[in-house]
């Protein structure tokens, strides 16, 4: 009889520790199917940017922008400003990381302004906490057909040739005729060096200026704590007597409304240039006679060297 209740009472027992397991198990199957847990298909995922991960206190994190001065061209060691100012900065143990160089040969403004519409223009910006800007000179210089009046020093057959259908700012000009115009822009009246005035190259500013605004306003809402660093214009023409005066003119009203722009903000430096090219175009100009050569592009880099330090 007593085996028999012991037996009995071993199978309760195990009876109860089994239907114990089977609501556990139970509990378990009902949550993971309310909260599943596990991988997840990437296509499910929204496709959102990451977060920047944040740089050191001393890491410089570089983004260069613009025309064909950001990406250096006329410097025959193919360094330009951005990348003679990456070395200066990483000297003596400082930390400077160039992530990339979006120059463009011939880039305006307003090209410049379709390029900050790009999904990785915008994650690139992201990234950096220093970002150097060079913008306007294509908008400037562009409708005085300077080029074929062979007002230029530059050799024929060189880059800056109107036989080589591209002109000295990168601007393709072969076949193009008189239809000078600055994109997004009314168009920009063509001048031989007998006409060229104050009037004629400063017909793109007004538009130009207002593109350059909305540019760094853009660049500043894409990334809010970057600093940015907009590179001044210099006259390249400074040497040749006809264009001394209206290309002083055009590029000091330039760079006069770049400097009311950049004043409002406390992220935003204007780096000069002007002064270094004035009365030095012999030393510090290319064959192209529009870009610097490789000592302009270091004077340049060290313009901006002292701005960001």
């Amino acid at each position: 009889m007593k085996d028999s209740k012991w037996t009995w009472r071993a199978v309760s027992l195990v009876s109860i520790l089994a239907t114990l397991l089977l609501i556990t198990g139970f509990v378990y199957a009902v949550g993971d199917i309310l909260n599943p847990k596990g991988e997840v298909l990437l296509s499910s995922l929204p496709q959102q940017t990451a977060e920047p991960t944040a740089a050191a206190g001393n890491e410089l994190k570089v983004l260069a922008l613009g025309d064909s001065l950001a990406k250096g061209t006329g410097d025959n060691l193919g360094k330009g400003f951005v990348k003679r100012a990456l070395e200066q900065l990483s000297a003596d143990g400082g930390k400077a990381e160039l992530l990339g160089n979006m120059g463009i040969n011939g880039l305006t403004t307003a090209g410049l302004q379709s390029k900050l519409q790009e999904d990785g223009v915008q994650y690139a910006l992201r990234q950096a906490n220093v970002v150097l800007v060079s913008i306007g000179g294509n908008d400037l210089f562009r409708g005085s057909n300077l080029l074929e009046s062979g007002s230029g020093t530059a050799a024929a057959g060189s880059p800056a040739s109107p036989e080589s259908g591209v002109s000295a700012l990168g601007t393709d000009t072969a076949g193009s005729g008189a239809n000078n115009t600055v994109e997004g822009s009314k168009p920009v009246p063509t001048a031989s060096t007998d006409e060229l005035t104050p009037e004629s190259l400063l017909a793109a500013l007004p538009d130009a200026a207002k593109r350059l605004g909305s540019i760094l306003e853009r660049i500043a809402e894409i990334n809010p704590q970057a600093q940015i660093y907009y590179v001044g214009l210099y006259n390249p023409f400074g040497d040749i007597a006809d264009l001394l005066v209206p290309g002083n003119q055009a590029v000091t009203a330039w760079n006069n409304a770049a400097m009311d722009i950049i004043n409002t903000h406390s992220n935003m430096t204007l780096v000069p240039t002007f002064d270094l090219f004035n009365r030095h175009l012999d030393k510090y100009l290319s064959n192209d006679h529009f870009h610097p050569n490789g000592d302009g592009y270091q004077r340049m880099s060290e313009r901006i060297v002292q701005a960001v330090r």
